[in-house]
């Protein structure tokens, strides 16, 4: 699932209105809506701020956003999924060492 479809599922069971959402992380209507959509990408305390207005776990909404963008950024790179192979020893590594 993707991040934008994430977030518009929760607004939708907590009946909140786009313009509700956009206005508490200071931003337009029409960008939040380019955020539901895909269209542009939330930062990351706004995903913060997201996570705590639609009761969500915060773990998982940082986990759906960081892969959108993640995938955004190999998605049309040919050795992808080797390059994902290797970050994910790398952070397999760095959190062990933790």
């Amino acid at each position: 699932m993707k991040f934008g479809d994430r977030i518009k599922e929760l607004r939708e069971s907590k009946e909140l209105l786009q313009r509700q959402l956009a206005a508490s992380l200071e931003i337009d209507t029409p960008m939040y809506s380019k955020i539901e959509r895909g269209e542009r990408r939330a930062k990351r305390e706004q995903v913060l701020i997201l996570a705590d207005l639609l009761k969500a776990d915060v773990h998982d909404l940082l986990t759906i956003w960081l892969a959108d963008q993640v995938y955004d950024l190999v998605k049309d790179e040919e050795d992808a999924h080797n390059a994902l192979k290797v970050a994910e020893e790398r952070v397999t590594y760095n959190t062990e060492k933790k």
